[in-house]
């Protein structure tokens, strides 16, 4: 995943930097200084904005002095591939014992070979931050199973716990957290990845518009306001997820309970509910207009459309990144020509696309934002009105045009070897350890 979002930001433009480590992080009136040390020496960039996605020990949020509400660990987990001595010593499946659970699968064509969770509910890890050795997932599979499988060798091994942590807030001036940056938590359901992906989607788009000058003012506030509760109740997900796994026998009434809801399907839409929830797809944004439809701040599900140039959908539509107006021919004649008049003004931002009555579109009418989430939608308050809560009036997408700064005036400038630009994003796939990639480019 991490090959195909690079190959995305070279193709647009972005300078990837790599073996730099981030030493400082100063924040200006007009922009962001970004100090990295590495083989080659020193260097420091000069940004408007910089983006920390570096990683849940970010060097960044530190850096940056974020404020966090934090849940301490109460179990300790193990996981690896690993050979067993004696093939067939773990039998495959999900094993719960009274002090926690083993996760055992067998890897195909490696004999011995097995895919080996722990979780150990007695308490977490004195040294949680240490690398984990082979002699310590023994000992733990030891103390879980009551007995001793001996382990010839792993090909990988990590460590992880129920610890959780969120910033109070994912903006701090000109300094914007992401993924886990931002929040962590047990990693149960895939949540993590995919919280990390929505904001980033969340986040590109508005940065861009504010680059360029063309954000409506606080729109990029409104990143902590939606993604940040999102985040909140990840972690509240996953903390209940725990608290079933637990194997205290006290537990066992709840659990048939949520067993028996499950099984019974859709009768009463519990695995819909449950679903939405660990996919994020029933995340709901605060509305921005004074006025809102039902349908405001609700992600549109992809639908197929038809347009003059033929059948297409909501996604590839939204490939562009670029707000949309779909406006159904089914509508009223006259609705249509009034909100194509009020988009107008917008014209250099916004994407009107005229689609055919069969289409199902929210009264006839939608505004989407580039994450595919509804910013208006036909019988709420004006058009205009959505549209300038998001977008300034004139703006536009083309590339190199910048604007002022929504916040403050000012263009950035480079220091040291370093080179100016619109955005900085610390990453990496050793930003786990506070090592990452400093990406500098303009946003495109």
């Amino acid at each position: 995943m991490e090959r195909h979002f690079e190959a995305r930001a070279r193709a647009a433009g972005v300078v990837v930097l790599r073996g730099l480590r981030v030493t400082g992080v100063r924040q200006g009136p007009d922009g962001v200084q970004v100090t990295a040390g590495g083989r080659q020496g020193q260097v420091t960039f000069t940004a408007r904005y910089a983006v920390g996605a570096d990683g849940a020990r970010s060097t960044v949020r530190g850096l940056a002095a974020f404020a966090c509400r934090t849940y301490p660990a109460t179990v300790s987990a193990l996981a690896g591939d690993v050979r067993l001595a004696q093939p067939g010593a773990l039998r495959p499946g999900w094993h719960r014992t009274a002090t926690g659970w083993i996760v055992a699968k067998d890897i195909p064509d490696v004999p011995g070979g097995v895919r080996l969770r722990t979780l150990d509910c007695t308490g977490a890890h004195r040294g949680r931050h240490l690398p984990p050795t082979l002699e310590e997932l023994r000992a733990e599979v030891a103390r879980i199973t009551g007995r001793d499988v001996p382990m010839g060798q792993a090909r990988w091994l990590s460590r992880f716990s129920d610890f959780s942590r969120i910033t109070l807030s994912y903006r701090a001036g000109r300094v914007l957290l992401a993924g886990d940056a931002a929040h962590v938590h047990f990693p149960v359901g895939g949540q993590g990845l995919s919280a990390g992906v929505l904001d980033a989607l969340n986040l590109g788009w508005k940065l861009a518009l504010a680059v360029r000058g063309a954000a409506a003012p606080g729109l990029l506030d409104t990143y902590d306001l939606e993604r940040r509760p999102a985040a909140q109740r990840v972690i509240d997900n996953t903390r209940a997820q725990l608290a079933l796994m637990r194997p205290d026998t006290g537990l066992d009434p709840l659990r048939t309970l949520f067993g028996e809801l499950l099984a019974r399907g859709g009768g009463g839409g519990e695995n819909g509910v449950l679903a939405s929830m660990v996919s994020a797809q029933d995340t709901v944004l605060p509305p921005r207009a004074a006025d809102p439809s039902p349908w405001e701040g609700r992600f549109l599900a992809n639908t197929e459309l038809t347009t003059a140039q033929g059948r297409t959908d909501v996604i590839r539509l939204l490939a562009a990144g670029r707000p949309l107006l779909l406006l159904s021919d089914g509508a009223d004649g006259a609705d249509s020509a009034r909100w194509q008049a009020q988009a107008r003004p917008w014209s250099g931002l916004l994407r009107v696309v005229r689609t055919g009555a069969d289409s199902a579109l929210p009264g006839g009418a939608v505004l989407l934002r580039p994450d595919g989430y509804v910013g208006w939608a036909a019988g709420a308050g004006p058009l205009t009105a959505a549209l300038g809560a998001y977008f300034r009036e004139g703006g536009s997408w083309e590339h190199g045009q910048r604007h002022p700064d929504t916040t403050t005036t000012g263009t950035s400038t480079s220091t040291g070897t370093g080179a100016g630009a619109d955005v900085e994003v610390m990453a990496g796939a050793g930003a786990g350890a506070g090592v990452g990639d400093a990406v500098p480019g303009g946003v495109r």
